[in-house]
């Protein structure tokens, strides 16, 4: 019990849990324990790793994991924290995306002990008789209660039907799966709940909901998000994995510790207090955090390397070794910009630097870009004479090395 609750937001209920998992012990089988991925977008991240990792917790103690791919809810689009209904997803979008889940998840999971199952197996096969029937176990007024759902129906704006098809699916999954535990973030509440209750109307205990925290991104506020840009991803290259989890701040690195790694809570309590006294500098500890998670997904020599790569450009000024390199055409930037003239803001959106024309002027402005250890703060700059190499500098973080050519 102590390992399933570190870290967990909440518990429905733990009382219960304990209870299951006695009698699982006494019958001599494991739990059924599920979570469910819609497949949205092509890559995990490391907020999806905090449901991961306490699936792993559970797998480690010997019970059974289902991680459910929701290519059936997928095409339905979860309403959750939504002002607006979400546009489905093609087929053909929910498959290129479910393999790359196929091929990343194993990254925390044991491939060995874990089942990856497909709602649309079940969901696609029920006839339409039954999910009337599904349907039926539910009412109106109980989907009103979700927050967003009322929020939406009070300020007047759409709700379609097949929203409110989403916490039924999804609560039937529970059914077919016979699940004695979900896990889900704190957002999935009121579906997991549903599971419960549906679970109930078909006759079998309800599930023990699990909940845990929603990862706040890299800026501290907004939950990580690969629209946001607030993300780091599991299959990106150590030394970016590296520089993003070094930007977060000092008071986040305790939370990232927390649902990113399996330190116990009393090691990060003596941490925190070690940092507090002044016996251990909150970078180095950042430093040692960084190097865990990365670890984790790429191995410990390539963390170790990402490590001294950020030491080496970030507190002994070295450019990377590894920085992307361009090839750019010396005639293509003058049309921009006029002979012996390369507009910044411009490149710099080319060589993947700034978001966007308009983010790179800001960025100029502010005086975050270096060309060649030189702070350019204007629009236009001198073009080269003849095919030259020059490295572009970005806060402090992004690089990228310019091979000029006619």
């Amino acid at each position: 019990m102590a390992r399933l609750r570190q870290g967990a937001a909440e518990i429905i209920s733990e009382a219960e849990l304990e209870a299951r998992l006695r009698a699982a012990a006494q019958a001599g089988r494991p739990l059924r324990v599920k979570a469910g991925f819609d497949p949205t977008a092509p890559d995990l991240h490391l907020g999806h790793t905090v449901l991961l990792r306490k699936l792993r917790h559970f797998q480690d103690l010997g019970h059974e994991i289902y991680f459910l791919i929701g290519d059936f809810t997928g095409m339905i689009g979860d309403p959750t924290g939504r002002s607006a209904t979400r546009p489905p997803l093609t087929p053909e979008e929910i498959a290129r995306n479910a393999e790359t889940y196929q091929q990343q998840v194993f990254k925390v999971l044991d491939p060995a002990r874990t089942r990856i199952v497909f709602n649309s197996a079940w969901m696609q096969k029920m006839p339409l008789t039954d999910f009337v029937r599904l349907c039926a176990r539910h009412t109106v007024a109980r989907m009103l209660e979700r927050e967003d759902f009322h929020q939406r129906f009070s300020h007047g704006q759409p709700i379609s039907i097949h929203e409110f098809l989403y916490p039924l699916v999804q609560a039937y999954d529970s059914v077919a799966l016979e699940a004695d535990v979900e896990l889900g973030g704190t957002d999935q509440k009121f579906n997991l709940l549903v599971g419960r209750e549906i679970q109930r109307e078909y006759g079998q205990p309800p599930q023990i909901v699990l909940m845990m925290p929603l990862l706040e991104g890299l800026d501290g506020v907004q939950k990580m998000s690969k629209s946001l840009g607030n993300y780091v991803g599991i299959t990106e290259a150590p030394a970016a994995m590296f520089g993003k989890l070094m930007s977060i701040s000092d008071e986040l690195m305790w939370r990232y510790m927390l649902l990113l790694t399996d330190s116990t809570e009393a090691e990060i309590a003596a941490r925190k207090q070690a940092v507090a006294e002044g016996s251990l500098h909150p970078m180095e500890a950042k430093k040692a955090l960084a190097a865990r998670i990365i670890a984790d997904f790429h191995g410990p020599a390539a963390a170790q390397q990402a490590r001294a790569e950020f030491e080496a450009v970030f507190q002994q000024a070295q450019s990377p070794r590894d920085m992307p390199e361009f090839q750019v055409s010396l005639r293509e930037c003058q049309l921009n910009a006029g002979n012996g003239w390369l507009r910044l803001d411009k490149l710099l959106q080319q060589l993947q630097l700034a978001p966007s024309n308009t983010e790179a002027g800001r960025l100029i402005r502010n005086g975050a870009v270096q060309v060649n250890d030189t702070e350019i703060r204007e629009l236009h700059m001198p073009a080269p004479q003849a095919m030259q190499t020059m490295i572009f500098k970005v806060g402090k973080r992004r690089f990228a090395k310019v091979n000029f050519v006619e």
